[in-house]
């Protein structure tokens, strides 16, 4: 019988995938799959790549999961690795010359009733003005160079501090304010009309 790691804390799962206890990483896995996606899906902007890198992510997490010796929190160091593997796959595209602008389908598909669901759904006018707020905000981001669009998702979609932020982009917290500061202008000026 399988050995059960779900009420684990996280610093033993982590010793116990080092030991090289698959159980303990897969637990890992479940417990972070949706932040990983979230942070992948921020990048590049598309469902089915979002789940190539959260894949790609995991596996390098787990090929290289003896070289964390917890300078930082886990969290962080999988928010890193997400991060290259979302840079390496844009770069990849880039290259090929083929991005794509898909709506992303959530991870979360718990069935709803009919009447629940027409609860949710928003008028026509606002869910299309509310569709073109977010292309217009998505492409906005989309213009910015790497770091500066690495900053901004981190603070403002995935909520994550200026220290949070500066060991997952490797860089000074003063850098991480720079770069804040100016993509947010840059986003301003391109969407100023909305």
């Amino acid at each position: 019988m399988a050995r059960d790691y779900s009420s684990e804390p996280e610093s033993e799962l982590i010793r116990l995938a080092q030991e090289g206890e698959r159980g303990a990483f897969d637990v890992l896995v479940e417990r972070y799959q949706k932040r990983v996606y979230s942070v992948a899906y921020g990048m590049v902007n598309d469902s089915e790549h979002a789940l190539d890198v959260t894949q790609e992510a995991f596996v390098k997490a787990y090929q290289s999961i003896s070289s964390f010796v917890g300078r930082s929190n886990f969290y962080t160091w999988l928010y890193r690795i997400t991060f290259n593997s979302a840079i390496d796959f844009i770069r990849r595209e880039q290259r090929d010359k083929s991005v794509s602008y898909e709506d992303g389908a959530k991870l979360d598909d718990s069935p709803v009733s009919g009447d629940a669901l027409l609860r949710r759904l928003p008028s026509p006018d606002s869910a299309v003005r509310r569709s073109e707020i977010k292309d217009a905000v998505m492409k906005a981001v989309e213009t910015l160079p790497e770091e500066q669009r690495a900053a901004i998702l981190l603070r403002e979609v995935h909520g994550l501090s200026y220290k949070e932020i500066a060991d997952v982009l490797k860089c000074s917290k003063g850098t991480v304010m720079s770069r804040l500061h100016y993509a947010r202008h840059k986003l301003q000026k391109l969407l100023k009309d909305l």
